[in-house]
């Protein structure tokens, strides 16, 4: 008996979604979807300041707006992503 192709995660567009969507058997979805997430739970200690060409702040927001995150978590994610392979 062939096995039943996994489930994927729908988009979930309110909370109450959410929680109606975890309430339920999630053993059949397919977690390779899924990628790791990281929470922000270091205090911000310093600040810096940096000019940047104004297309390229507008294409760093435009990418953070998709996401549905600040502009500036963008740029953290991605110097700690840019230490990380260095």
């Amino acid at each position: 008996m062939p096995k039943p192709s996994p489930k994927s995660v729908p988009v979930l567009t309110t909370d109450k979604d959410a929680e109606d969507f975890l309430d339920q058997d999630l053993s059949a979805l397919d977690f390779t979807q899924f990628k790791p997430m990281r929470f922000e739970t270091l205090p911000k200690s310093a600040r810096i300041t940096m000019r940047l060409p104004e297309p390229l702040i507008a294409a760093l927001k435009a990418k953070a707006k998709a996401r549905g995150i600040p502009y500036q978590r963008l740029i953290r994610e991605a110097l700690e992503r840019a230490l990380d392979e260095i």
